[in-house]
């Protein structure tokens, strides 16, 4: 499921830290092994509280330079100087990105097999059009899904006839890890309903309370010059009516917080939605697209090449392009981590849950139209086909392509027992099935116990690696704006950046050498921080214990590392 937590935490404070970058690297045949890195300890005094300015760039500062735990990205760039860079196609599974946004216009994948609007499948590969890319959920009137199934209402969906009232001792063997999940389904269900009828409550409840609050104060201002300014001269006017001062102090409220009315409409629609169709039994979000076999995975005539469809409702692509791939030359709005990138936009995400079938097959489609890099930044709980999944990774890491995915944003152990997140590169019996597979956390820009992002999930065997991802500027849909978002969402394409920025200058290498030199020259950070959300009861422990590598992504390190690999 598509999202990320936002948070602003800024505060004053002033904290010891060392670090120690590991100087040693993965025995290999394809690797010199001299002592690349130095053993380095600093101590430091750090202000955290950074201006709007620093906050746009502080994911790609040096920690040892600039106090803040960024990817060394000005380093990379002196370390690599005048040398080439090849030019890298990165696939991105997610919503649809805005192909014609400011600073992704020119960044974006072209298929070069492919006649524009000409109805046919030139290239052959199976999809009609598919000039930029192709939208899974896209339906046969060339709009696109919106709001689809949450797993699990899709899972009790297809088991309720078999499973509803039965023990698992009623239950065939074979059948098992089904039944499992339909408890588990049921169980998240129920939560969530419940959750989604206070949220539908709630969001009614202000879109009423907007409406009146609006038609009372334009009985003395018009609507358009509700403005801070105006409605303090009003209210100094009207001291003693107590209830127009009431409402001026909410319409104020609105205005400080940035909730205008489009925001409220959209909440009301999300809620709604979240019920009539995430939630819905009897919806069945496959019609609208054609999928005519939706438990065949081979069969894949459906979906449309729609690939930026209402992207200011579904933005979450967009933002996630922006982190890797804003155009970092043209002096305007954020900057990505190279400019050495095509992206090819993949939609498999709306509101809702992905289905593992596009998954699969948007995988296969990246790695056959030649992605070198695939960039998933969504996760779910629940996974009724994950071996079609597996299967398109296992076909990935065959053909070389590197799969990188966000962590997600529960706060959890993913190693814990009971703990599901997917995709992942684990089977049923938590064997890891290939090495192209990157599973990436957040980290915030506090150096010290606050490091860790609490929002964040973590696990010494599930995580591979950190990476900036609270507080990061990238590229908004709305008409060629910017934003700060904050999420593993937003710290996987920084890992995704970094890749591209090896196999840009060093293309010889395999995924697995790109996974393997990622891992092995990030920092290390030898500080206990903070995992709890819970402010008044915090819990600290090695931040080295968080994930398989215990590090945060270099840039710098990891392309002086990849320098020392030979061609096979």
């Amino acid at each position: 499921m598509i999202g990320s937590m936002f948070s602003s935490r800024f505060y004053f404070f002033f904290i010891l830290f060392s670090i120690l970058v590991i100087s040693s690297c993965i025995p290999s045949k394809q690797i010199l092994q001299p002592n690349i890195f130095s053993s380095v300890s600093v101590l430091q005094q750090k202000n955290s509280n950074l201006s709007n300015e620093e906050l746009k760039t502080w994911h790609t500062k040096d920690v040892f330079i600039d106090t803040l735990p960024g990817i060394s990205l000005d380093k990379a760039y002196d370390f690599v100087g005048k040398k080439r860079a090849d030019t890298v196609i990165v696939a991105i599974l997610d919503m649809t990105v805005d192909i014609e946004h400011e600073d992704l216009l020119y960044s974006i994948w072209k298929n070069i097999g492919e006649i524009p609007n000409n109805g046919l499948d030139d290239d052959s590969n199976g999809y009609v059009d598919d000039i930029n890319g192709w939208n899974f959920i896209g339906w046969t009137n060339n709009e696109s899904s919106q709001f689809v199934n949450y797993e699990y209402t899709r899972i009790l969906r297809k088991y309720h006839s078999r499973f509803k009232g039965k023990e698992k001792n009623e239950i065939n063997d074979s059948l098992s890890w089904e039944y499992d999940q339909y408890i588990r389904a049921q169980e998240a269900f129920n939560e969530r309903m419940s959750f989604a009828k206070d949220e539908k409550n709630n969001a009614l409840a202000l879109t009423k309370l907007n409406k009146a609050n609006k038609e009372l104060l334009s009985k003395y201002i018009p609507e358009t010059n509700f403005t801070l300014e105006n409605l303090s001269n009003l209210s100094s006017d009207y001291k003693s009516n107590s209830e127009l001062q009431e409402a001026i102090e909410f319409r104020k409220e609105l205005i400080q917080y940035g909730i205008l009315d489009s925001i409220i409409i959209e909440d009301q629609l999300k809620a709604d939605e979240r019920i009539d169709k995430l939630l819905n039994l009897k919806y069945n979000d496959r019609e609208p697209i054609g999928d005519k076999f939706p438990e065949n995975v081979k069969y894949k005539g459906y979906g449309n090449s729609n690939i930026n469809y209402n992207t200011s409702l579904l933005n979450h692509g967009t933002l996630v392009a922006g982190v890797l791939a804003a155009n970092r030359e043209n002096g305007i709005g954020a900057m990505g981590i190279t400019n050495a990138v095509k992206i090819m936009p993949l939609s498999i995400s709306a509101y809702g849950d992905e289905h593992d079938k596009d998954m699969a097959l948007a995988i296969r489609y990246a790695v056959d139209n030649g992605a070198r890099i695939i960039n998933i930044s969504s996760g779910k709980s629940f996974s009724m086909n994950q071996e079609w999944v597996h299967e398109a990774i296992l076909y990935a890491s065959k053909k070389n392509v590197l799969i990188i995915t966000s962590a997600s944003n529960d706060g959890m152990n993913l190693d814990d027992n009971g703990v599901y997140n997917y995709p992942n590169d684990t089977d049923k019996m938590g064997n890891e099935i290939g090495n192209n597979f990157i599973k990436v956390g957040s980290i915030t820009h506090k150096v010290g116990k606050d490091l860790f992002d609490v929002y964040s999930n973590y696990g010494k065997r599930e995580v591979d690696i950190f990476a900036p991802g609270e507080e990061i500027y990238t590229t908004s849909p709305y008409k060629d704006k910017y934003t700060f978002e904050s999420g593993t969402s937003f710290a996987a394409p920084i890992v995704t950046g970094v890749a591209a920025l090896i196999i840009s200058y060093y293309p010889h290498l395999t995924a697995e050498e790109v996974k393997n030199i990622i891992l092995e020259s990030g920092i290390e950070y030898t500080i206990d921080v903070n995992i709890s959300k819970d402010e008044e009861q915090p819990k600290l422990v090695p931040f080295v214990t968080l994930s398989k590598s215990g590090k945060v992504v270099n840039a710098y390190y990891a392309l002086k590392l990849a320098g020392l690999y030979r061609p096979k």
